[in-house]
């Protein structure tokens, strides 16, 4: 004959470690691989006065007269 204190451990363990997996879950709804993150990497440094615009150039005379009205 079993005793009824050993059946109800049992049971109650059982219970409790079933309801402690489910619970266990965390993350609720499918699983999914997270994106990796974006690493901006900085442009190398430009020399020192390179952004600085060239001399405008003039445009070529022509060998034509100008047009007189």
């Amino acid at each position: 004959m079993h005793c009824w204190a050993r059946t109800a451990f049992y049971l109650l363990v059982t219970v409790l470690g079933i309801a402690s997996m489910i619970g266990a879950c965390g993350q609720k709804g499918p699983l999914y691989l997270p994106e990796p993150p974006v690493v901006v990497v900085p442009a190398p440094a430009a020399e020192i006065g390179s952004d600085v615009p060239s001399a405008p150039v003039a445009p070529p005379e022509s060998a034509a007269p100008p047009d007189r009205p």
